[in-house]
């Protein structure tokens, strides 16, 4: 039933589905006390805004934000990709992608909880497969429509267990790509403290890791969402040198400052594992 539900709601324009996701996000902010206060936690400890009023502001903004990716997480789910694809209207850095295949390298994409972090898949996997780790939910009804969505074409998802690392390595050894959630919280011994936003945050070594094997290139992705359901832009950027878990949390603290309000600020970053 609930399948039904979201084929038909991804049928919608992308106006319509963003329009439904603020009044969602505004929901979830009315209706529950813990996203409130991660929210604001989360912004006072990065201090990212200068003043109160711009704290109240961005997380006001921050809410609309995070309603429209939920939302819009159905639709690129079930949507026709072809439609789907039609939402992209520019990729920066493709270039990128065609040196690595050239070269015969794999890809690492990062890929924070910044902007629209499911279509950056999708948009690669209608050209080359790639394998994106996920951490399986706990409802097996959300198991069973994540892996309805994500595993389409030339994307499969693969969980957090040894195997499922141990098939991403084999993605990056015949330079396939995989995607990786760099500022997720890992399990307890699966990471290391290192600061974000000049903070500490349990951050996971497996990103670290996997970017620097053979015969691979980092390329740190953003799908940014443009406004009143425009599409997005897809931004990506190689990431070099320094690629420990302290490098990488610079790089995506950078990434998250371009465009803060499309940050997931709901998400406990800070949290002990």
């Amino acid at each position: 039933m609930l399948e039904l539900l979201f084929h038909a709601f991804s049928r919608l324009p992308l106006p319509a589905i963003h329009a439904a996701g603020v009044v969602a996000g505004w929901m979830m902010r009315l209706s529950s006390q813990k996203f409130r206060q991660t929210a604001r936690s989360n912004i006072r400890i990065t201090n990212i805004t200068s003043t109160s009023a711009a704290s109240r502001r961005l997380m006001r903004l921050s809410t609309s934000e995070t309603g429209k990716g939920l939302m819009e997480t159905f639709a690129i789910w079930f949507r026709p990709a072809e439609q789907v694809l039609g939402w992209v209207k520019q990729v920066h850095g493709w270039e990128h992608v065609e040196a690595a295949h050239a070269a015969k390298r794999g890809i690492v994409f990062l890929t924070p909880h910044l902007g629209c972090y499911e279509i950056t898949a999708r948009y690669y996997a209608a050209h080359h497969p790639i394998n994106v780790l996920f951490r399986p939910p706990r409802q097996p009804w959300l198991q069973r429509l994540t892996a309805l969505g994500r595993n389409r074409g030339q994307m499969r998802q693969v969980p957090t267990t040894l195997g499922g690392i141990r098939e991403l390595m084999r993605s990056l050894k015949r330079g396939e790509a995989i995607g990786v959630l760099p500022d997720q919280v890992p399990e307890k011994d699966e990471g290391v403290w290192a600061r974000f936003f000049d903070y500490p945050a349990y951050t996971m070594t497996l990103a670290s890791k996997l970017a620097q094997l053979p015969n691979v290139d980092t390329i740190l992705v953003f799908g940014e969402r443009l406004s009143w359901g425009r599409g997005f832009v897809l931004h990506l950027q190689p990431l070099t040198g320094d690629l420990s878990p302290q490098g990488i949390n610079n790089a995506v603290e950078q990434l998250v400052r371009s465009k803060p309000e499309q940050y997931l600020w709901n998400y406990r970053r800070f949290k002990k594992p």
